[in-house]
């Protein structure tokens, strides 16, 4: 399952480029959770042109103990540019303190900030995507099965209204390292999105490689088979011969990466069209 995945170049494997155009600087905004624990997360405005009305939160990988919000800002212009408002969140990482738990928090505390300034922001409130690699869609997953606790969004949990799902850890239940990263606090099933997945589930997209060791097709499939038993909609976009983060080094999926370029563009480019059958962009 998923152990210590460094990657110094993740943006660029799995996100979208703006290609010459110069990178916009993101809007920095401090939050603080409940327990004035304070993160961060950037705030991409959409363009105009394009403006759709929806918003989507990018959750990076890293294993839940390494990454940075920064990993997924190519794939936030990438929304951005759709017409989406796209926020990138930096949430707390795993430490001798902090746990899963905690940045599940964060993940929930900035749908939370989303929804409540959807009027000032120009959102759909029950239009507010997730899109997660690795770690961050375990969380972002784990934010729709689990919930978030309100009743904000088109969900009476509080979680996102559609998944977009990259290379996601999806069944932790068993997983030590996940285990270990606990803490003792809470049980890996009441943290896996498999174990949690028992209701209503908002329209799901995963794109996934055939051979990832780190976070198993089986986890992947077992998860839209769950989605479409409570009547919803996974797309399992599944790429041959290739691994985690659809990278072709079969041998090393942890850090040396050497993800297929076409699949990584076509994974982008069905993500894009689920969110347009769904409403969220006009493409």
């Amino acid at each position: 399952m998923l152990r210590i995945t460094i990657v110094l170049f993740v943006s660029a494997i799995f996100s979208g480029s703006v290609g010459s155009e110069e990178r916009k600087s993101p809007k920095e905004y401090q939050l603080t959770t409940a327990n004035h624990q304070a993160y961060k997360i950037y705030v991409f405005e959409p363009a105009d042109a394009a403006r759709s009305g929806s918003a989507v939160i990018t959750v990076h990988g890293g294993g839940w103990r390494w990454g940075k919000a920064e990993w997924t800002f190519n794939a936030a212009e990438m929304f951005a540019n759709a017409g989406m408002l796209a926020v990138a969140v930096a949430y707390r990482l795993s430490n001798n303190d902090v746990t899963p738990v905690e940045a599940l928090e964060d993940v929930c505390e900035t749908l939370v900030w989303v929804r409540e300034r959807a009027e000032k922001l120009s959102v759909n409130p029950h239009k507010i995507a997730a899109y997660g690699v690795s770690a961050g869609g375990h969380l972002s997953a784990l934010a729709a099965t689990k919930g978030c606790g309100n009743e904000l969004g088109s969900l009476s949990n509080g979680g996102p209204d559609l998944l977009l799902l990259w290379s996601p850890a999806l069944d932790v239940e068993r997983d030590g390292w996940f285990k270990k990263l606990l803490l003792g606090k809470s049980s890996a099933a009441d943290n896996s999105p498999i174990a949690t997945l028992t209701g209503a589930m908002p329209p799901v997209s995963v794109v996934q490689g055939e051979l990832d060791s780190l976070t198993p097709m089986s986890g992947a499939a077992e998860f839209c088979e769950k989605v479409e038993a409570v009547n919803g909609i996974c797309e399992l976009n599944l790429y041959e011969g290739v691994g985690h983060l659809l990278t072709r080094n079969l041998e090393n999926q942890e850090s040396d990466f050497d993800p297929d370029p076409k699949f990584v563009k076509d994974g982008r480019k069905k993500l894009m069209s689920f969110l347009e059958q769904r409403g969220f962009i006009d493409m």
